[in-house]
């Protein structure tokens, strides 16, 4: 067979590998064996996402009770769509929005088509080995000095499992009339833990929730939550401009599911997993792994690994495959459908590290200058350039050490001696710059 995407999927399935990351579903037969033979499109009796007013709205409405929220909107196009829907919504206040430095790439590729203005705002690290969270009282200072920011966007929990305060800053967006945004793509699970700790019950305006990360949905399944009344009239138009016209009913069927079991039994099982973990994350501390400190999502697990050359190879000898390895922090996504046998090989895993950490400082980021607006960049001719090369440039890509880190340089920013200090620290050898 010349299939080379399915028969790799089939050996990588045939490893036998826990599966400690997404989908939340872990590939353990969750889903009925006919779901792929339910591939159909819009007919006059399975309703149309973009103009739902039959079953695809009756399963939003059940999503808007599960999650306690004014109103929910499906999306096939993962928590992308929802991102991009959420801006697009939220540009009704104005085009210049405060964004916590550490977003997700769909978020700035948005602020590029819709012609949205970035200001920055740095998440703070007392460890300076994790992201870190955005500070109250800066983004109330941001506020008071800059009267055009619209909303505050920040991304909670970051890929570590830290989670910001967020029932701060909706009050600090509430006392400035600011609307208050959340990626909460590593979250969706948050309303169903032992504490509500779900954006929009903190009081969040919008939360844009990847199912499919942390819950028994099929990759790309994701749902946008609104909390604000004054945002729903126009939502469905607005997904509308960014989501394709054939969305996957299997995936939106997963959804429905997945809301299902949450409604019969799910949330039990959610605080089940807490308990099952909780005593994991203690042997990390016994072993003397560093972990995020503060408030943090109870079911994910992220330990510093020091001393270990090849993560991955020490995690796969264990026949452990994690979300991700940056390094320095080994990240695992836990679920329900994870097994008993999983947890058990991470406990002798982490069992094998020992903690070695000199003193570690917070890390401090200087942000670069800013020559060009998003929007200027996506449609300026580029070039790639060599690193070495690209001082005084201006980027047209956003460049992160890690896909849940900070990026050193972001589109329009100029690439300046200290990015340069950073990109060569983080191993890029090219970037791609504005002609």
């Amino acid at each position: 067979m010349n299939t080379p995407i399915y028969s790799q999927l089939v050996r990588h399935q045939d490893r036998d590998y826990s599966p400690f990351h997404t989908p939340g579903h872990k590939n353990t037969g969750f889903f009925p064996e006919n779901l792929l033979q339910l591939d159909f499109t819009e007919l006059p009796d399975t309703d149309a996402l973009y103009e739902a007013d039959g079953i695809i709205l009756k399963t939003e409405k059940n999503l808007a009770e599960l999650f306690s929220v004014r109103r929910s909107l499906i999306s096939s196009g993962g928590c992308t769509l929802a991102i991009q829907t959420m801006l697009r919504l939220a540009m009704h206040n104005g085009r210049k929005i405060l964004f916590a430095r550490n977003i997700h790439r769909s978020a700035v590729n948005a602020c590029a088509l819709l012609g949205i203005t970035p200001k920055w705002i740095l998440p703070k690290s007392e460890s300076g080995l994790f992201t870190g969270r955005i500070v109250p009282e800066e983004v109330e200072q941001a506020f008071l000095e800059d009267k055009e920011l619209s909303a505050l966007y920040v991304t909670s929990p970051d890929y570590y499992g830290e989670i910001t305060d967020i029932k701060s800053l909706s009050e600090i967006c509430r006392k400035y009339n600011k609307l208050l945004l959340v990626d909460n793509a590593h979250g969706s699970h948050l309303a169903f833990l032992k504490k509500n700790l779900h954006p929009i019950h903190l009081g969040a305006d919008m939360s844009a929730c990847s199912l499919h990360k942390t819950m028994p949905v099929l990759t790309g399944g994701a749902v946008l939550n609104i909390g604000h009344t004054a945002l729903e009239e126009n939502a469905k138009n607005a997904m509308s401009l960014f989501g394709s016209t054939s969305p996957s009913y299997p995936i939106m069927a997963s959804i429905d599911l997945c809301c299902d079991y949450m409604q019969n039994g799910g949330i039990a099982a959610y605080h089940q997993l807490e308990e099952r973990i909780s005593p994991i994350k203690s042997l990390a501390n016994r072993q003397g792994l560093l972990q995020p400190d503060g408030l943090c999502d109870n079911t994910r697990i992220c330990i510093n690994t020091p001393g270990i050359d090849n993560q991955t190879a020490f995690f796969h000898k264990h026949l452990i495959e994690p979300e991700f390895c940056d390094g320095q922090n080994a990240v695992f996504i836990c679920t329900p459908f994870n097994t008993e046998k999983d947890f058990q090989r991470l406990e002798k895993a982490i069992s094998e590290l020992h903690g070695n950490h000199s003193v570690i400082s917070e890390t401090t980021v200087t942000l670069p200058q800013t020559a060009l607006a998003p929007r200027e960049v996506l449609l300026a001719q580029t070039e790639t350039v060599s690193v070495k090369n690209a001082v005084g440039r201006i980027s047209a890509d956003s460049a992160c050490p890690c896909p849940p880190g900070v990026p050193v340089v972001m589109p329009g920013e100029i690439i300046d001696k200290n990015v340069l200090q950073q990109l060569e620290k983080y191993h890029f050898t090219a970037v791609r710059v504005v002609k």
